[in-house]
This record gives structure tokens, C-alpha cells and sequence, in this order.
């Protein structure tokens, strides 16, 4: 598959930028022309049908999870998970808050 299609409109692509919304609830596309003479913050792309899925409180997490860490490490692009899952209890800290 190459980038065109990934990032392009069609069902495997036509991803946004979460960070970057514009009225009416629409998203501008991902990615940006140049970092140093961009206004918009470092760009969280998403799939446009996750974007329409996913809350503001999901939106607003993922996108200063995204900001929050450096940026570009080893010339390598900085992942984070779009949405969080909660930590699971194990049976040790469930018996510990029963106790108490």
C-alpha cells in the first residue's frame, strides 16, 4: 500500500488531525507544510472515522499525550495510543481495598 492511499480519501485512508479542528465538528487533513513557519501544535492524526467516534475528553487526552512527549527522537515519528484503556485490578489490590 503506499502513503497515497494510506493517508488519501477511501476506505483505507482519508486520515485528519485531530488537534486541528474546524467549525462545525470537521477536522483539517493530517500533517502540515513546514513545523517552523506552522501556527498549528505538532499534529495527532487519526482516521477520520475514529475522529468521529471518539468524545472531546478522548480528543482532547490523546491530542496533549501526543504534545507532551519530545517530539521526533531519533528521526523517528513519536507514537502514542489514541485512546487509553483503564488499568485492570488484580486480585492483590482488590483484596488490599476490601482490608482497609
Amino acid at each position: 500500500m503506499s502513503l497515497k492511499e494510506w493517508f488519501g480519501k477511501g476506505p483505507k485512508g482519508d486520515w485528519v488531525d485531530i488537534g486541528a479542528p474546524k467549525k462545525k465538528g470537521k477536522y483539517q487533513p493530517c500533517g502540515r507544510k513546514s513545523a517552523s513557519k506552522s501556527k498549528r501544535g505538532y499534529p495527532k492524526c487519526v482516521p477520520r472515522a475514529k475522529a468521529k467516534s471518539m468524545t472531546k475528553g478522548q480528543i482532547k487526552s490523546a491530542v496533549q499525550r501526543k504534545r507532551s512527549k519530545t517530539q521526533g527522537v531519533g528521526g523517528k515519528p513519536t507514537n502514542v495510543k489514541t485512546i487509553v484503556s483503564k488499568k485492570k485490578t488484580t486480585r492483590k489490590t482488590r483484596r488490599k481495598t476490601r482490608r482497609s
